[in-house]
């Protein structure tokens, strides 16, 4: 009688692998795909960029430094006053640096005489005496203390419709002491280092004193310098004769600057040498 029961202990036989099966090749291209020319790869390359830090901040170096230079170029075309100046104006101005350079030299040769005679003099106590006098008239006359004489010029506006402000004869006193003016007194009052001024009914204030039109100028110098640097393209005279004012500059071998300030006294600052 035959067993028709499963064998349990038989082996159960796994299938063989199968190969599997090659890959088919890529489908060639089809040949109406369009291709791309040269300038249209050079778009997709360049488009949309791609920055990296350092580009980025090479980039940002370039715009601030363009941005510098083209402030630069600005400010210099803006500055320059004397565009469009005459031939012989702009000589002249070369001419009065020139004679500004010069004072300085004759300054500086002074000091080193001085200097030469306290180091070489007998008696140096009465050769120190001499020039602590000659300082201190120099000191009187530019605090406004003495009187003072000398060369120069007068300037004289008129101001009948009353557009004259402050700040016009201030630009005034900054050109004329550019051009080496020493003393300058405006109508009675005059004008020292911490002159200030201000605008005032019916005409300005000067150190708080009420001047009206018309402003005299009286200014101690060489007249040289003064009256071409009052004359310059664009400076004191056309300034005002833009507003209609009347100016008139005249040159004078003797001018008297009488106004005096009473000298101050200090309140706390005292000589530090014993």
């Amino acid at each position: 009688m035959s067993d028709d029961r499963p064998d349990f202990n038989r082996r159960k036989e796994l299938p063989a692998e199968v190969p599997s099966a090659p890959q088919a090749p890529a489908p060639p291209e089809r040949e109406d795909t369009p291709r791309l020319t040269g300038r249209q790869r050079l778009a997709q390359g360049l488009w949309p960029p791609r920055v990296t830090r350092p580009q980025l901040i090479v980039a940002l170096l370039l715009f601030v430094l363009g941005l510098g230079l083209a402030i630069q170029v600005r400010s210099n075309n803006d500055s320059s006053a004397l565009r469009g100046a005459r031939q012989e104006d702009l000589v002249r101005i070369l001419d009065e640096l020139d004679d500004r350079t010069q004072r300085l030299e004759e300054e500086k040769r002074r000091l080193e005489e001085q200097r030469t005679g306290l180091e070489n003099s007998s008696d140096q106590a009465e050769e120190a005496r001499k020039q602590t006098v000659e300082r201190e008239r120099q000191l009187g006359i530019l605090a406004g203390t003495v009187a003072a004489q000398g060369p120069g010029i007068t300037l004289t506006i008129e101001d009948k419709k009353g557009a004259i402000e402050a700040d016009m004869l201030l630009d005034a006193i900054q050109e004329l002491r550019a051009a080496g003016a020493e003393a300058i007194q405006i109508n009675d009052v005059r004008v020292v280092a911490g002159t200030y001024l201000s605008d005032a009914d019916g005409g300005v204030r000067v150190d708080g004193r009420k001047v009206g039109a018309p402003y005299l100028f009286k200014v101690i110098g060489k007249p040289q310098d003064l009256e071409p640097a009052l004359n310059i393209p664009g400076g004191v005279v056309q300034t005002l004769e833009k507003e209609q004012a009347t100016v008139t500059v005249e040159r004078s071998e003797k001018i008297v600057v009488s106004a005096l300030r009473p000298a101050k006294r200090p309140d706390y600052a005292r000589s530090s040498s014993q």
